[in-house]
């Protein structure tokens, strides 16, 4: 069974950071490209980042572009998201995918909140 389970999520303060984690098992990690998707309150879901299954490939919405990295351990199955000048448009459910770039029937996990506030 294919599981994603993503941790990190919080509040956290404007200007702050956060690092997601994404737990990946059940299929073989490393053969496929995984993204990062998010969806604030009221609003429809929006690809935030890729990455290839080699890690050598990373893409980034425009809205997160300088802010924002992402990366992969292909030996521990896992996906990360780095999140530098948070800002209270960054709150929302994020989500790891598998895939590059979203498609609505992509698999993807339950998610982790963050909420930017002060």
């Amino acid at each position: 069974e294919v599981q994603l389970v993503e941790s990190g999520g919080g509040l956290v303060q404007p200007g702050g950071s956060l690092r997601l984690s994404c737990a990946a098992s059940g299929f073989a990690f490393s053969d496929y490209d995984m993204m990062w998707v998010r969806q604030a309150p009221g609003k429809g879901r929006e690809w935030v980042s890729g990455i290839n299954s080699a890690g050598s490939r990373q893409e980034h919405a425009e809205s997160v572009k300088g802010r924002c990295t992402i990366s992969r351990e292909n030996a521990k199955n896992m996906l990360y998201l780095q999140l530098n000048g948070l800002t209270s448009e960054d709150t929302a459910m994020y989500c790891c995918a598998i895939g590059y770039f979203y498609r609505a029937d992509a698999v993807r996990g339950q998610g982790t909140q963050v909420t930017v506030s002060s």
